[in-house]
């Protein structure tokens, strides 16, 4: 294991603590007051500067996570609210969203509210408020290496609908400033159920000033809403008040496995400022779509990168595009994806 700028073995590691959790390691708890009253998250510190919070309440979701005490997430003005408060119709996902470092959309309905066939959907689908259940944080040792991982599994089902297992595993390991996120989709109903699923990782300041630039894999780059400029999709700037979203899909990737990337080169960490680099990588045989969401107003200062199987205009367009996705009864999905946090020092 690499660990401080230096390789070790486990054992001439621990004579070095009292326990693990002294370098980092995993922690559960329960928040306890207002809106967030119930809520249970869970801590994972990789002891490198990585830190993350995995929230078994919403589909194992990631809320705050921070490089050396700072931020890279952004949070949304509901907090970390309990998903009891959500209301599914039309934009009141906005009301219990919580932002964070990861947000998922779906599992049936991805995009604006809308009608599919005379049914009708809220904002993004059910998923980000369904809590996971068989849910299991475990750090063990691999070796020399120590591996924290959790897991579990989020149903989204209906009588005479859909019923669908998402089935979640995150893995971090000491020393190294690196998420994995393994997900499986199956259908265990027994009828063909639409497929919509896109991943909302929610960017903010620090990590997003007016010195950030933001790379993606894309050779082509549209705007979903006519009207917007293209220019400034690849940069950011300060806040400004009034502020309307801009929303860019991405298309035309360079490979099956690609990666969009946040860069500040001065990350105002303790000590002073240094180049952070975070990567987001995926496969587009997987999620070949990609949706940029650049957002810097004030107050709701945000950069989503989303990779999905869809776009957000909902499932009656993907349905006319001939781009919804199925799964078949018994069918499965994954999904892979990784960010990684890098400074040079």
């Amino acid at each position: 294991m690499r660990f401080g700028g230096q390789e070790w073995e486990r054992r001439a590691f621990e004579a070095r603590l009292g326990r693990l959790e002294q370098v980092g390691g995993l922690r559960r708890f329960h928040l306890a007051e207002g809106r967030e009253k119930g809520v249970e998250q869970i801590q994972v510190r990789t002891g490198a500067g990585l830190c993350y919070y995995v929230s078994p309440s919403r589909a194992l979701d990631i809320s705050l996570a921070e490089f050396g005490g700072v931020p890279l997430s952004w949070q949304a003005p509901n907090g970390d609210v309990h998903p009891a408060y959500y209301d599914a119709r039309e934009a009141e996902w906005l009301r219990t969203a919580v932002g964070g470092l990861l947000m998922t959309c779906g599992l049936t309905y991805v995009g604006a509210p809308g009608e599919d066939q005379g049914q009708a959907f809220g904002l993004h689908g059910r998923i980000h408020h369904l809590p996971a259940r068989q849910v299991s944080a475990v750090g063990a040792w691999q070796g020399d290496n120590y591996e924290m991982t959790i897991s579990g599994m989020v149903e989204e089902a209906v009588i005479f609908g859909e019923h669908l297992h998402l089935t979640r595993t995150i893995r971090s390991t000491l020393g190294v400033n690196r998420i994995d996120i393994e997900d499986q989709v199956e259908n265990v109903g027994f009828s063909e159920t639409p497929l919509m699923i896109l991943y909302h990782f929610n960017f903010g300041f620090p990590l997003l000033s007016e010195q950030t630039r933001l790379r993606f894999p894309s050779q082509k780059v549209v705007v979903r809403d006519e009207g917007t400029p293209l220019e400034g999709y690849d940069r950011w700037q300060a806040p400004a008040p009034g502020y309307q979203e801009r929303v860019y899909y991405h298309q035309e990737f360079e490979a099956d496995e690609v990666s969009a990337v946040v860069h500040n080169p001065a990350f105002p960490l303790p000590g002073g400022d240094r180049p952070l680099t975070v990567r987001l990588s995926w496969f587009t045989s997987q999620l070949p779509r990609l949706v940029q969401w650049k957002m810097p107003g004030a107050g709701t200062h945000v950069l989503g990168i989303e990779p999905a199987n869809c776009y957000v205009e909902g499932r009656a367009v993907e349905r006319a595009r001939g781009t919804l996705e199925m799964l078949a009864p018994g069918q499965k999905k994954e999904m892979h994806l990784t960010l990684e946090v890098e400074t040079d020092g």
